[in-house]
């Protein structure tokens, strides 16, 4: 939400030991007006439940089918469900337009030196063929021998990467599996579920991999679960969940080729939709059972489960840890910095309360503890009322001042309070105190005044993307800061780098991407932004990177109604003009075909994209994307990898 011109606020919250439950009477920031004192927010402090340090990683579980099915629908259909809203009217405020960029960069594009098919339809690989559900939450990471992707519905799979080990880019090494598999004889909800939303990072500053799940169905009831807390309640640290834990180690073994296909397998998999379809939709309770507001029987808690590697290998081991969530631990968006890492959700897409649009949980885990394979501690703080957060993300290994607090960002605006313009972006500063978390502040938020901008489609969840050969649309995620929040420090300059999708004054969707600047006080302020709108198409749902150089380099989907969606890269150099992508667009791929099955309605795209950038030389900037293949009625995958001049010399 943004302050009404002229307005200021910086809040400092201290952060309590507890989780709390929104209460009748707790402030609420109201349109374009904000208190000028906040309540302490609320947190919680959780031991993890259970941790250990896997073997070699493995071969897939002997996961159930049906679950896996179960997940894969529930996240598909958890958000968006009913008749699609109808189609918005594509409108600017005024002064949106003067920073939109409506030429193509006139400097040769970003050189395409890797490029091939990820997850997705079309991908067979040594455990199946390709894995995923819709829309495709792409993740993407990076090493020095190896690229990790994985999608929506568990799917997980390495490839080979060019270099000292391997002589080829694009291998299938392992894959595809789903990401519980990680978590084998870890025991506990990390083994026994599956999810959607997985993100992967690779932590350059330590050489090690970083896997995060968030489990949106609940596990069972244990002893000591979170539970909603007040300020007053104090620190409370979790129950051990699983008996024995951390527990031995489990070795894990490569698995042999999957069997042949089950003739009888179609007759089976309807027989299982017909029971569900008896017993009650996944994830929900049978008909007539009690369930969140029904009745009393109590309901176990979601997780939360990490996998931090042991080396650079992502095929060898593995420490894995798992923390009880009270709330719906929603849209992870993992961030890399020296003293934790860093993690907000979205506790869910709809109102709170009627005093009470959104909650989200800006959470961070004890780093240093899991890098040596310590019990740890996580730290988790609910603020009310705002935008999805974003913590900035390290890119490179130079890092910020000794004890510099997380920088965390979200879009202003709120959708559910059909506010849908705003010219502001909002900031906080997240310093976590391991010893003491009653230390632990989020300072904020501390508007930066922005050009005037409308959320692309008005937001989330809305049918508006055309493209050709298809009644259906597109949704935008255009309420939101994408995935990554860049931190990149050149000597003594510090930027951050971060992305949108807003409507253009061509009815279209550009990219909005901002570069802030953090000075030797820590306070962030704006060093220039830019719409990227060089025609009358859509480029939404974006993710930038900044390379060793000081380049930015931004990936995005492209497309609109004679344009089938597909994946394009520009950037630019530092000294160009403020504001300007000056580089050509590089076509990562084209779309053949449009994403979903025919028909009316709306339809899931990607939800996000990402982009990684390479340790070897800390300026390749690597990228994924989806596609749709000819003749295809589902998404396939494009991974890139992009060097912009001066990379590669």
């Amino acid at each position: 939400m943004s302050d009404a011109p002229g307005t200021s606020l910086r809040s400092v919250l201290v952060v309590t030991a507890a989780i709390a439950a929104a209460a009748a009477g707790a402030a609420v920031w109201q349109s374009h007006q904000r208190s000028d004192t906040e309540p302490a927010r609320e947190m919680t402090t959780m031991r993890d439940v259970a941790h250990d340090v896997s073997g070699r990683l493995a071969p897939p579980a002997d996961a159930d089918a049906d679950e896996e099915r179960a997940e894969r629908e529930r996240e598909g259909s958890q958000q968006g469900r009913g008749e699609p809203p109808p189609i918005p009217v594509l409108s600017v405020p005024a002064g949106s337009a003067t920073i939109e960029q409506t030429t193509e960069g006139a400097k040769p594009a970003a050189t395409i030196v890797e490029s091939f098919d990820g997850l997705g339809a079309g991908f067979t690989g040594p455990q199946g063929v390709g894995r995923g559900g819709n829309p495709s939450d792409n993740s993407l990471a990076v090493g020095p021998d190896h690229v990790m992707q994985t999608v929506n519905g568990g799917g997980m799979a390495i490839f080979t990467k060019k270099g000292k080990v391997y002589d080829t880019t694009g291998k299938v090494l392992y894959g595809p599996v789903t990401v519980r598999n990680v978590f084998k004889d870890f025991t506990g909800n990390c083994e026994a579920r599956s999810s959607g939303d997985v993100v992967v990072r690779y932590d350059q500053l330590a050489d090690r991999w970083l896997i995060v799940m968030p489990l949106f169905s609940r596990g069972p009831v244990v002893e000591g679960q979170p539970v909603a807390q007040l300020p007053a309640d104090g620190a409370r640290a979790s129950v051990v969940g699983v008996a024995g834990q951390p527990g031995k180690a489990a070795v894990l073994f490569q698995p042999p080729p999957p069997p042949p296909p089950d003739p009888n397998a179609a007759a089976a998999a309807a027989a299982a939709a017909a029971q569900r379809g008896r017993t009650g939709a996944p994830g929900q309770p049978p008909a007539g059972a009690a369930g969140p507001g029904r009745g009393q029987q109590p309901q176990g808690p979601y997780s939360m489960c990490y996998a931090v590697s042991t080396s650079s290998d992502p095929l060898g081991s593995y420490y894995r840890y798992e923390f009880l969530r009270y709330f719906f631990p929603d849209y992870p968006r993992p961030a890399i910095w020296p003293d934790g890492y860093y993690v907000p959700t979205s506790t869910g897409d709809n109102r709170i309360s009627p005093e009470i649009a959104t909650q989200k949980h800006a959470c961070v885990v004890d780093r240093a503890k899991m890098l040596k394979g310590e019990p740890a501690t996580e730290q988790c703080v609910i603020i009310h009322d705002v935008n999805f957060l974003n913590n900035a993300d390290i890119d490179g290994k130079a890092i910020p001042p000794a004890g510099a607090p997380n920088i965390m960002v979200a879009a202003g605006g709120r959708q559910l309070d059909r506010i849908f313009e705003d010219n502001v972006i909002n900031v906080w500063q997240f310093h976590v105190d391991w010893k003491d978390p009653s230390k632990t502040k989020v300072t904020g938020p501390e508007p930066i005044r922005v050009a005037p901008y409308h959320y692309l489609c008005d937001g989330q969840l809305t049918n508006c993307v055309p493209q050709p050969g298809s009644e259906r649309r597109l949704d935008a995620q255009g309420d939101k800061i994408m995935a990554r929040l860049v931190y990149r420090r050149i000597g003594s300059q510090e930027s951050i780098v971060g992305v949108h999708s807003v409507n253009t004054a061509a009815g279209a969707g550009g990219v909005r991407w901002y570069e802030l600047r953090v000075d030797r006080n820590r306070a962030v302020s704006l060093y220039q932004q830019g719409t990227y709108a060089p025609d009358a198409l859509f480029r939404w749902m974006a993710s930038p990177a900044m390379d060793r150089f000081g380049n930015i380099g931004i990936g995005y989907s492209y497309g609109g109604a004679n344009t089938f969606p597909g994946q394009r890269f520009a950037g630019r150099v530092p000294g160009d003009p403020k504001g300007q992508l000056t580089l050509k667009e590089a076509v990562l791929v084209a779309g053949e075909a449009p994403e979903g099955r025919p028909g009316p309605g709306s339809q899931r795209w990607e939800d996000y994209t990402q982009t990684a950038v390479d340790p070897v030389d800390d300026c390749t900037i690597w990228y994924v994307g989806d596609y749709v293949k000819k003749e295809g009625t589902s998404y396939s995958t494009r991974i890139g990898a992009f060097r912009l001049p001066g990379c590669g010399r």
